[in-house]
């Protein structure tokens, strides 16, 4: 064997430090094994003192056992996250603001990942409002992410202010990903400015909202309406003459109709087509196309438009383009969504060809 060999596996054990034996390190394995388990041992009597209060599957998060005294915090209930509804909501969002910013190159996936640090929500604001607002453009602090999203919900606020809506989130909800807050805010912009989208009906979720009181957590459940019918939603933002006309007076209602009903048979009339229906023959956009095309005297190509549509998509994209030309033509931008025209909804049928009648009366 040789002396290198040798000298290395010689054992040195007078050079060993104290516990550094077998026994010694066993014995602080265990030492330290045992604290463990005290302090396991510990936060297990406080989830035990706290499980009573707690609902069965609500996602408590470690942190919640730190809050302060008479904090509260919310989260959503894990069921409610699951709601085929609540899933369709955020569907319909999300397919709304890579529309609104596909000029920006901005996609979002995930409305609490996406949302939460002000940027998809300054740029959205920024679009529906056709305004800069004074913020910085990439912030990668919280305390940067936290004053952009000041700014943003400042001006969303002053917006949903005169509405008597409720405000239903903060700085601190937002960027804390709370996706009911960032649902509620989406949905009253999209309600503010109108988006060419339906929202689904009816959408509520259950939160389950957490307090601390003398050292416990108390827990409780409170329904959150985030969508109610789209009459009502569309009500929200004020009544004219016709919903007096439906409410109060459907006999002048039925003048109305047929007033409207002679105006565009007379140029609709030019193409050999007739209308006796308003709600339903309007719904697919094409008598829409047509008509603005007699109204302003131009043929409208076909191919930007579906002569025979065979879908919902198809039929929005038709009064969607009818309402593009009317804005071409001087037109105000009509109040009522393409969605509502193509649902068959009277009111915004209504609304949509007496702005046509007031214009285009004496045209021939």
């Amino acid at each position: 064997m040789s002396g290198a060999l040798a000298k290395s596996a010689t054992p040195h054990f007078g050079m060993m430090k104290k516990d550094e034996s077998f026994l010694g390190k066993l014995g602080g394995t265990l030492r330290k094994k045992k604290s463990k388990e005290v302090s396991n041992l510990q936060e297990e009597g406080k989830n035990a003192i706290n499980a009573p209060m707690l609902p069965s599957g609500a996602d408590i998060h470690p942190e919640d056992t730190l809050m302060e005294e008479n904090a509260e915090r919310s989260m959503l209930d894990p069921t409610s996250r699951e709601s085929p509804k609540f899933k369709d909501l955020q569907r319909v969002l999300i397919d709304w603001i890579n529309n609104e910013l596909e000029e920006d190159r901005i996609i979002v996936k995930d409305l609490e990942a996406d949302c939460y640090d002000g940027q998809v929500l300054q740029k959205l604001f920024e679009k529906l409002a056709g305004r800069k607002l004074n913020v910085a453009e990439v912030t990668q602090s919280e305390m940067g992410q936290k004053q952009k999203l000041q700014t943003v919900l400042e001006a969303v606020n002053q917006l949903v202010r005169p509405h008597d809506w409720s405000i239903e989130w903060s700085v601190d909800s937002i960027h804390c990903k709370n996706l009911v807050a960032i649902v509620y805010v989406l949905v009253a912009l999209a309600m503010h400015y109108s988006a060419p989208i339906r929202l689904p009906e009816h959408v509520s979720v259950q939160v389950v909202v957490v307090k601390k009181r003398e050292g416990i957590l108390q827990t409780s459940h409170v329904t959150k309406e985030l969508t109610s019918t789209t009459e009502m939603m569309m009500g929200r933002f004020e009544r004219d003459a016709f919903d007096t006309l439906l409410d109060h007076a459907p006999d002048k209602l039925n003048v109305v109709k047929k007033s409207l009903i002679t105006f565009v048979n007379k140029h609709l009339n030019k193409l050999n087509l007739e209308v006796t229906e308003l709600e339903s023959q309007f719904a697919d956009g094409v008598y829409l196309v047509l008509l603005m095309g007699l109204l302003e005297d131009y043929f409208v190509p076909l191919y930007n438009f579906f002569l025979t549509p065979e879908n919902f998509e198809q039929k929005v994209h038709n009064v969607a383009f009818a309402f593009e030309l009317m804005q071409d033509g001087g037109l105000n931008k009509p109040k009522a969504r393409p969605e509502d025209v193509v649902n068959l909804n009277l009111k915004s049928t209504l609304r949509v060809l007496y702005n046509l009648f007031t214009n285009y009366k004496t045209t021939e």
